[in-house]
């Protein structure tokens, strides 16, 4: 997998992320929670935003972006809009990022060691793919069963590759 491969699909993702968000009829449904299921809409949207800006934007594109992932999970009533900002924050800085990425440096260490281990950058960054993608799919499903009328938000828009 080459850097161009893995940020087309990571921006892909990042922009259904923003549909998703704004498929949520209101700001109230996006927070709302379900017997069984311990994340909401609104708490995946804000963990994925934070988890792409540390990684990609600021551990590689160097954007300053300090992360506070207690507060992904801890935060809520945060508006459809304010979402949609993070998430756009998010866009810009993969774009950045993955842009002046060269294969050469893909192949090379990821700056971070994670859990214990040193990972490539291409391992670092599929992982981080990912995770995007899998979260995306509860986003998906939260949505569908919180405002069952809301439609498709073409989370996987395979014409985005």
């Amino acid at each position: 997998m080459q850097t161009a491969d893995i940020r087309v699909t990571m921006l892909r993702d990042l922009r259904a992320l923003g549909r998703e968000i704004a498929a949520y009829p209101d700001d109230a449904t996006l927070w709302q929670h379900i017997p069984g299921i311990t994340n909401s809409g609104g708490t995946l949207a804000l963990h994925l935003a934070g988890n792409v800006r540390h990684f990609v934007g600021a551990v590689l594109g160097g954007s300053g972006f300090e992360r506070d992932r207690d507060a992904e999970f801890t935060r809520r009533d945060v508006s459809r809009a304010e979402l949609a900002a993070l998430v756009e924050a998010a866009i810009g800085e993969v774009d950045h990022a993955l842009t002046a990425l060269t294969d050469a440096e893909l192949a090379a260490p990821y700056p971070l060691e994670i859990g214990g281990n040193r990972y490539t950058t291409a391992r670092w960054l599929t992982h981080l793919v990912s995770h995007l993608a899998y979260h995306l799919g509860q986003i998906d499903y939260h949505r569908r069963i919180v405002a069952p009328q809301s439609g498709t938000a073409q989370t996987m828009a395979l014409g985005e590759l």
